[in-house]
């Protein structure tokens, strides 16, 4: 009995206490946070008829680029399984196409832009295991390209023109780490483009697609 009574005690002593952080984290309604995220995007590319009977290029493909993207986090609190969220952010994109031709000749045609995104989204945590939780997002996102003017003329220069909006749905995971003073919540988020963003003109480069549409997976770094 002694001997089962000390075992328990040095089990005990071995799990140790664990201080829970932002114990009433909960109760308040509204949460704000700064995030930072590096997302990973391209275009997904649709060709026409034209592609095969007219267009020189054989190959017309859209690369994987990195990005980078900064914002706010707001977080409110519906119940003990969903909040809803919006991270309004601006994002430095560097979309690419790459257009392969005969005889090993590639030409990239690059869309650097700058964008403003503002997402809804919904929220549902799982129960919170003393200083950490699960959760899974779901929602949309819309996008404003801020620097417009540089894109004008795209016809007449020889480039590849495309809208200044985007709407998205957006879902993906993420895992909340409850520190002393803030909480750290890294996020894995998928975002596919819904409207075709491409926009129709007399130049060569756009003789064999029929329709863009964005692609993004984004890695978040939240601070609440």
């Amino acid at each position: 009995m002694l001997l089962a009574v000390s075992v328990h005690e040095a089990c005990a002593q071995s799990i140790g206490y664990r201080r829970k952080h932002l114990e009433h984290y909960d109760d308040k309604p509204i949460h704000y946070g700064i995030l930072f995220a590096v997302p990973f995007t391209r275009y997904n590319v649709s060709h026409n008829a034209d592609f095969v009977n007219k267009d020189s290029a054989f190959v017309i493909e859209s690369p994987n680029q990195g990005a980078f993207r900064m914002g706010f986090t707001i977080n409110a609190y519906l119940n003990d399984r969903f909040d809803l969220r919006t991270t309004p952010s601006v994002s430095l994109y560097d979309r690419q196409v790459k257009y392969r031709y005969a005889g090993g000749v590639t030409k990239m045609e690059r869309r650097e832009s700058t964008w403003i995104e503002i997402p809804l989204l919904l929220k549902y945590k799982s129960e919170r295991r003393v200083n950490s939780r699960m959760y899974m997002i779901a929602g949309v996102t819309l996008g404003i390209e801020t620097n417009v003017k540089r894109n004008r003329g795209a016809a007449s220069s020889g480039r590849l023109d495309t809208k200044t909006s985007d709407f998205s749905i957006d879902y993906g995971v993420g895992y909340e780490q409850f520190f002393e003073y803030f909480k750290f919540t890294p996020e894995l988020r998928f975002s596919h483009g819904l409207p075709n963003v491409f926009v129709p003109n007399k130049n060569s480069l756009g003789t064999g697609i029929n329709r863009l549409t964005t692609h993004t997976v984004t890695l978040y770094l939240n601070f609440e």
